[in-house]
């Protein structure tokens, strides 16, 4: 079997198609963030023929999968947890080798939520109970009917736990799956791959495809087999995959970014909101859901600012294996590039850089934690997510202006407000435009809600029974009142 040996823990580099381990002719080179020099494996490069071949597989094992009783789908997943539990430590020691997340954090929170979602999921199928009402001399049932294949394509950052939070709510409903990875961190979606095997789900249940976008995930959105379509990325990417689904009349779900208003008001506790703003450069920023944009009010803009430059320098740059550090480095090379590129022109035009603005030191992908007061709101830096550790900083003299800069983007997927009044909370978090809104706190999750963005975040909700609901097809039976039994 091909296995490559990522510092102790045996990792396939190729797919998983129909229960078995399927190899291409051509491979793609994964390297590790840490240390550039550093080639993890040569990866599986997936094209038409091993998107046919997993949508197949997939279309072949539907009509089992769908015709099991939720509970009895929920008894695999329920094993599939079980198992990612055993293996969390083995899981974030790939991954941080992979895409650099902190080790720490991925052992102890990011991973073991892959098997909560698992469970959530199967959980939350099994419970539904269909609404039922009468109407016009008939008795309505609205049932969860499985849609069918479905695709999922998830991004490079959190890559095992953000691919259970799709592929859990489709297996639950009781489609089939194809998952393709993001090219720059797929590996720790391979040991998934183990685990399902393990876990005994039947062949082609579960399967994944690995490559290039532009390629195999090109050949699996375009395919008319597919009824479901999944994907978490760029604004850019996701436009692209909307048009296939369109041809194709297929329900798509999008989350796609965001760039978050992180709202201090006067009356906030200035130390706590600085504390947490600071975390915004937790794994060298590269979380969709991270305030990046400070929005101060002007009277306290000062004070804050001095207690948020104070967090910050308390930051640690260095290898995500070492649990001081704080800031991993970025993803690739291409991505430092693009950070960068963001800050530069900044500076070219005028922005403040307060501090930051440069690489930690030459040959690496580390990237300072950034802080820039933009001479305009139309600043570039302002209007369009960079996904590192670039923060901005704008004053605002009162609610008014508030929300009015926290919701002059296109963007609308969360945002974080901080303010001791409850009032004011109730009011901002009712005009600010964003999927999810924490009031002094940040990424508190309910497994239960609804999550997604407005504007170019994203398309429609994930989360719960809103979950379920995208992966099946609702079925509303009428059976006309007087029907006898029997």
């Amino acid at each position: 079997m091909n296995r490559v040996d990522i510092e102790g823990v045996s990792v396939s580099p190729d797919h998983f198609i129909n229960n078995e381990r399927v190899r291409s002719e051509r491979t793609f080179e994964d390297r590790s963030p840490l240390d550039w020099t550093w080639k993890l494996a040569d990866v599986a490069r997936g094209g038409a023929r091993e998107a046919t071949l997993a949508l197949v597989a997939a279309e072949d094992a539907f009509p089992q999968w769908a015709s099991l009783s939720t509970h009895q789908r929920g008894e695999y997943l329920h094993r599939l947890a079980d198992l990612i539990d055993e293996h969390v430590a083995d899981i974030a020691h790939v991954e941080t080798r992979d895409m650099a997340m902190l080790e720490e954090s991925l052992r102890l929170r990011v991973i073991s939520r892959g098997a909560r979602n698992f469970r959530a999921y199967a959980d939350l199928a099994g419970d539904y109970e269909p609404r039922r009402w009468s109407s016009n001399g008939t008795q309505n049932v609205v049932l969860r009917q499985p849609a069918g294949p479905t695709v999922v394509i998830t991004p490079w950052n959190a890559p095992f736990m953000l691919s259970t939070w799709k592929c859990a709510p489709a297996l639950a409903a009781g489609n089939t799956v194809v998952l393709k990875p993001a090219e720059w961190s797929p590996l720790s979606c391979s040991l998934l791959m183990d685990l399902v095997a393990e876990a005994g789900l039947p062949p082609g249940v579960f399967n994944l495809v690995q490559g290039l976008g532009e390629e195999v995930g090109a050949a699996l959105v375009n395919d008319p087999r597919v009824r479901r379509i999944s994907f978490t990325g760029s604004p850019e990417t996701g436009r692209i995959i909307g048009e296939a689904a369109a041809k194709n009349l297929v329900p798509f779900t999008a989350e796609l970014g965001g760039k978050g208003p992180f709202l201090v008001f006067a009356d906030a506790d200035l130390e706590a909101a600085a504390e947490k703003a600071a975390v915004m450069y937790d794994d060298a920023g590269q979380v969709c859901l991270a305030g990046t944009r400070l929005l101060v009010e002007e009277s306290v803009t000062e004070e804050f600012t001095r207690l948020f430059r104070l967090a910050a320098e308390r930051h640690v740059l260095g290898d995500s294996r070492d649990r001081s550090t704080t800031v991993s480095p970025l993803i690739h090379p291409e991505h430092l590039a693009r950070v960068s590129g963001f800050v530069e022109r900044a500076r070219a035009k005028g922005d403040r850089i307060v501090f930051g603005g440069e690489l930690e030191r030459v040959g690496g992908l580390w990237y300072r934690p950034t802080l820039i007061e933009p001479a305009s709101n139309d600043s570039e830096v302002v209007q369009h997510e960079v996904f590192g550790p670039v923060l901005t900083l704008q004053s605002f003299d009162g609610e008014e202006e508030a929300v009015r800069l926290a919701n002059s983007t296109p963007y609308g997927l969360s945002a974080i407000v901080y303010t001791t009044s409850d009032e004011r909370a109730e009011r901002v978090g009712r005009r600010v435009r964003a999927g999810t809104i924490w009031v002094n706190c940040f990424l508190v999750r309910d497994l239960t809600a609804p999550f997604g963005g407005i504007g170019i975040s994203g398309i429609g909700r994930e989360g719960g029974d809103y979950a379920l609901d995208f992966y099946s097809d609702l079925t509303t039976l009428q059976i006309k009142e007087g029907t006898t039994h029997g």
